[in-house]
């Protein structure tokens, strides 16, 4: 996904990746609301939907079944399940049709960098030199441990084997037997993905020292353990182990080297929210790497990828502690499990949980105090102090649930992304597919000048936000709320650097 988003702005990039062939794992993996819409900026969505499985978003945060909350704030408001080498072949075929380079088979073995870039060393002795690198390598990542990066956390205390094979026992039985289960041992999964054949979760009654994939056995042991019979488990597809440790890279930069995904925060599985946090990061980190190495990003740029990220990690380590607590069988957590369950029938509790564990809720501090020139009136200005209310003071971090409005007016959308409303002759995200900002103009009287090779503008009186004018980033994200030249030219220099010749950027 990086790859293909420094490819959008013209960035030569090569991906080194160790593994000679694609992992053959057959694992389901869930894209949530926000790498749904995502996806949606950049064309992808309509490639996947043919491969993936619409579910509600909901039911989702500590298995706690509950149905999808009314307004969710957003036109993807579902879960997509997608086969992960799927996903992977999709996502390769989208970096190397924008012209990346993929070299199978090259591990690094070495990272020295200087004030003009850096070396990587692979492990047949070759050396390679780029402006920047960033470490995409997963947990146990070579980047982070070369360049001494702090990785604080926990170890695991709890694991868990995840697994796809055949099951002998009838349906019937087996779902019976997990109902009457799953009320206490709620890591306890079998769901069925066809042709008898099962998704089988089930915690282990300990953590293994070994780093290989669990066995048959093992399956079959820690099922009799928990479920009283191991429903005649055999032919497996794949079989794997994870735990429970939840670390955070103490920085996301280390001068030209970057990193990004699992090489940045590992944590539990529960909630599904790993896979989206990496893609998340990539959207983040590439308009803004790619600024840079094409000369135009303004001072501190590439530092708001920390600045932004890294807190949305701590957030997602947080919530998946309190689940991993919430699936003990331990008497305390169970009854803090069935509160919060009580609490969940709440439309704004239950919309809350699931705009957290789904991305929606997010609001970067673009660390912006100045009032904005624009002022909402009337009934704009009462909606406006009734979303502030929900959502925090502007510039702040709170992420508030409630907002049902495409965008509430004033200050209050700044630093959150912008759901994909209807604009003139079709949808916002289509216009987002080049990885461009994008002025949306309903005064249809502005202009982004020298800044028209970076930012798009699109004057249309008929968009559906109720605010005069936004600024996105290539990420989707709202920089600035007004109608004021002077103070969107600001705004353009503190995001896209200075203006250049003009150029064509209109798209209508």
């Amino acid at each position: 996904m990086l790859a293909a988003e420094l490819r959008l702005h013209g960035v030569r990039v090569l991906v080194l990746e160790r593994d000679r062939e694609p992992v053959p794992v057959v694992r389901i993996v869930g894209l949530h609301i926000r790498s749904i819409e995502l996806m949606a900026m950049r064309g992808l969505l309509e490639r996947i939907r043919p491969h993936a499985r619409q579910r509600p978003a909901a039911g989702f945060f500590a298995a706690i079944d509950k149905p999808v909350p009314p307004g969710l704030d957003s036109a993807h408001a579902y879960l997509l399940g997608i086969s992960q080498p799927v996903l992977v072949r999709l996502l390769a075929g989208h970096a190397i049709g924008l012209g990346a380079t993929v070299r199978r088979g090259a591990a690094v073995t070495a990272v020295e960098q200087d004030d003009e870039g850096v070396t990587v060393v692979l492990s047949g002795g070759e050396r390679l030199r780029s402006r920047f690198l960033v470490g995409c390598d997963g947990a146990h990542s070579t980047v982070r441990r070369l360049l001494g990066v702090g990785f604080p956390g926990e170890p695991a205390r709890t694991e868990t084997l995840m697994g796809e094979m055949q099951l002998a026992a009838p349906p019937d039985l087996i779902a019976a037997r997990v109902a009457e289960v799953g009320g206490t041992r709620h890591r306890l999964q079998l769901r069925p993905t066809g042709s008898g054949t099962y998704s089988v979760v089930v915690p282990a009654a300990e953590v293994s020292e070994r780093a290989a994939p669990p066995t048959l056995a093992d399956f079959a042991r820690e099922l009799r353990t928990v479920a009283g019979t191991d429903f005649g488990v055999h032919s497996p597809r794949w079989m794997s182990r994870f735990g429970d440790a939840t670390r955070l890279a103490e920085r996301y930069r280390i001068g030209r080297v970057l990193l990004a995904g699992d090489a940045a925060h590992i944590h539990p599985p529960t909630g599904g929210q790993g896979l989206n946090l990496g893609i998340q990061d990539a959207v983040n980190l590439g308009w803004k790497l790619a600024a840079q190495v094409r000369g135009w990003a303004p001072d501190s740029l590439l530092d708001t990828y920390h600045a932004e990220r890294h807190p949305v990690a701590e957030q997602v380590l947080d919530n998946t502690r309190a689940q991993m607590e919430l699936h003990s069988t331990e008497p305390g957590p169970q009854a803090v499990r069935r509160l919060l369950s009580e609490l969940m029938d709440f439309d704004e509790v239950n919309r809350y949980l699931i705009e957290k564990l789904t991305a929606i809720d997010i609001r970067y501090d673009l660390g912006d105090t100045r009032e904005p020139r624009y002022r909402p009136d009337g009934e704009a200005r009462e909606r406006n102090d009734r979303h502030r209310g929900e959502a925090g003071e502007p510039g702040s971090r709170h992420r508030g649930a409630g907002r049902k409005q495409p965008g509430g007016p004033g200050a209050d959308l700044l630093g959150r992304r912008l759901r994909d409303v209807d604009v003139r002759d079709g949808r916002l995200y289509d216009l987002l597919h080049r990885g461009r900002g994008l002025l949306l103009d309903r005064t249809e009287r502005l202009t982004v000048g020298g800044w028209s090779d970076r930012v798009d503008h699109l004057a249309d009186r008929t968009a559906a936000v109720d605010v005069p004018c936004l600024l996105l980033r290539p990420d989707g994200h709202v920089a600035w709320i007004g109608d004021d030249q002077q103070e969107l030219d600001d705004h353009l220099g503190r995001w896209f650097g200075s203006p250049a010749a003009a150029a064509t950027g209109s798209v209508g």
